[in-house]
């Protein structure tokens, strides 16, 4: 599992796009690995979803998104993308995270310029440490991490703040402070996601994000390719998913007070055992138990 960093520089190499779905536990992990993906991004969005049925206000701490990589990492050795909000703190703080991230697993930690308490990128309200400090946080992080490999990725929040090219001005500075991956979040139109790749790709791979119902317009990964992104992340899309899934099962059982109509469009026990290797689990516990051993 250790070279997943290295994996996902490669990986951010390579002429075609990356593709990497939002997960939020081991079990999202597993089925973004299943499905062939070379790559997930943990939302800490999700993770406030998941965990706390709230929303993307900053009320997630780093210690649970470093739990949760522990948890991911030990289950899958899929390359990884931490988002670490703001890097929970000043300059001391995010080199803590980055370097308690790459323990924990992460093959790569993302850092925005928004002040505490950060919100979602697509919602209105938010504010922004300034240009010299976000440089301060990158260098911190570039600094801090352990393994070359150690992808750091720079977001920034300016577009909805300051305008698109402040937003812009503030990627230059984050590549020349070292990020490796440049993030312009909430990009308004087909000809800024354009004009921000003209101008930054030079410098360091752009990522995009793509939010169903947010600011930035939904585009396949195809045609963000062909505008010049390296990778595109669908950070909420599972849980949105799911969470559309469950809600409609859950009136069903409520007025049939019965789930066979669902038994179709659900893993029944056998299959989630599958899923979750159950069998291939219980035998490798077999071998350590008292007449095994005795037998040796």
């Amino acid at each position: 599992m250790t070279d997943h960093a290295r994996r996902l520089r490669s990986a951010l190499a390579d002429p075609r796009i990356l593709v990497a779905p939002g997960g939020y536990d081991a079990l999202s992990a597993s089925l973004i690995e299943n499905a062939g993906f070379a790559a997930m991004y943990l939302s800490g969005a999700s993770i406030a979803y998941t965990r706390f049925g709230r929303p993307d206000i900053g009320l997630v701490t780093m210690s649970e998104v470093a739990e949760t990589i522990s948890v991911i990492r030990e289950r899958s050795a899929l390359p990884l993308v931490a988002d670490a909000d703001t890097g929970f703190g000043n300059a001391l703080n995010v080199q803590r995270t980055v370097r308690l991230f790459e323990r924990m697993g992460a093959s790569g930690v993302q850092l925005e310029d928004q002040r505490l308490p950060k919100r979602c990128g697509h919602l209105a309200g938010k504010t922004l440490i300034s240009r010299a400090e976000m440089v301060g946080k990158i260098r911190a992080a570039c600094d801090a991490r352990e393994q070359d490999d150690t992808v750091i990725i720079a977001r920034t929040d300016a577009v909805a703040v300051e305008g698109f090219e402040h937003a812009l001005e503030r990627a230059r500075a984050y590549a020349e402070a070292g990020a490796d991956v440049l993030f312009v979040e909430a990009m308004r139109s087909d000809e800024q996601m354009r004009a921000a790749t003209q101008a930054l790709s030079p410098l360091a791979p752009l990522m995009a994000n793509m939010v169903e119902g947010g600011h930035t317009p939904m585009q396949p990964a195809d045609a963000l390719e062909r505008l010049g992104f390296a990778m595109v992340i669908f950070p909420g899309a599972l849980v949105r998913v799911l969470t559309h899934a469950a809600t409609a099962f859950l009136a069903d059982l409520h007025r049939d007070g019965d789930s066979r109509g669902w038994q179709d469009r659900m893993l029944d026990f056998g299959g989630i055992n599958a899923l979750l290797g159950t069998d291939e689990l219980l035998a490798h516990g077999r071998a350590y138990d008292e007449q095994t051993m005795d037998a040796r």
